[in-house]
């Protein structure tokens, strides 16, 4: 059987950031953010290159065991066959180890370009079935599933696939980021976790779940109640110890503060006349920034656009 064709010109695919857990939602509920990875690939005669500029440039490799590749390379055999030669050139602006997706970002790029590279390769992987790769690849459906859709998202699976519905977030709500200088390794962070919670806890993060999907779509004063988490965040604190003090001392002023991900990143989601004034209270030490809510998701760009907009 015939392998499959590929299209000779090069592919930009940008990919969200996202945070994951948003307090009580733990590997459910997802938020796409407006800090953006760009990568462009074209299939070559022969070889792997690979150029990075941005997070990671000094650190990432370059070469089959980059995660970005290694999702290319999966994506390609699902659809028939490898090209025989790889340019890939990351433009990363995500930052690594810090909870805000960066693997999941690579992941869905991956993805996304061996489909657009790859003739009829649309009609091949659909959007579901990006979302069950994706979760296959990364482990965990709830970035990759914000990553892919955009907006606020609640994953889960079902049959041992992967689902999710995208939610429009309240238009006034805007996410703050605090992001520490040093990594946080996520097998570092999920080893912390006990094997088993107390009831009570998993009925009271039930319940504050819920609420944050009422209070991050139409009610964001909300907010503050709403990402209350028993779950996880102070399992972690032992690998985090100042993101954790910065959550606890935000949450006490009134700011809805939570880890983002597995950390060290503190996001706060705050209405949008607070927003300046949140993003100044972290002090020395922390990178903070007012982004705005990716709605779009992840996606192929023309080459030369430096816009938002998808094709």
């Amino acid at each position: 059987m015939a392998g499959p064709a590929f299209r000779a010109a090069a592919v930009r695919v940008r990919t969200p950031a996202t945070s994951a857990n948003l307090g009580p939602g733990f590997d459910a509920l997802g938020l796409a953010l407006g800090l953006y990875d760009d990568v462009v690939v074209r299939v070559a005669d022969s070889g792997l290159h690979i150029d990075i500029a941005g997070e990671g440039a000094e650190t990432l490799p370059r070469d089959e065991s980059h995660l970005l590749v290694r999702s290319l390379r999966t994506t390609f055999d699902l659809l028939g066959g490898q090209p025989r030669g790889l340019e890939v050139v990351c433009a990363n602006r995500i930052p690594h180890g810090r909870g805000l997706g960066s693997s999941s970002a690579a992941i869905c790029a991956g993805i996304i370009a061996a489909r657009a590279v790859t003739t009829g390769g649309a009609e091949k992987l659909d959007e579901t079935a990006m979302l069950e790769l994706a979760t296959e690849i990364e482990g965990h459906p709830d970035n990759v599933a914000a990553c892919l859709l955009g907006g606020f998202t609640l994953a889960w699976t079902e049959g041992g696939a992967a689902r999710a519905v995208r939610m429009e977030p309240a238009p006034t709500v805007v996410p703050v980021v605090f992001v520490p200088d040093r990594p946080v390794l996520t097998e570092t962070a999920r080893g912390l976790l006990p094997r088993t919670v107390p009831h009570v806890d998993a009925a009271a993060n039930a319940g504050r779940a819920a609420l944050l999907v009422e209070a991050l779509t139409r009610r964001p004063e909300l907010l503050l109640p709403a990402t209350e988490d028993r779950l996880h965040q102070e399992y972690r604190a032992p690998a985090m110890r100042e993101s954790t003090e910065l959550v606890h001392r935000l949450r006490a002023d009134g700011v809805s503060a939570v880890i983002s991900g597995a950390g060290p990143t503190v996001l706060a989601l705050v209405e949008d006349g607070a927003a300046d004034k949140v993003a100044r209270l972290a002090g020395d030490g922390w990178a903070a920034n007012r982004l705005a809510l990716d709605t779009a998701g992840a996606g192929v760009l023309p080459l030369a656009d430096t816009g938002r907009g998808h094709e």
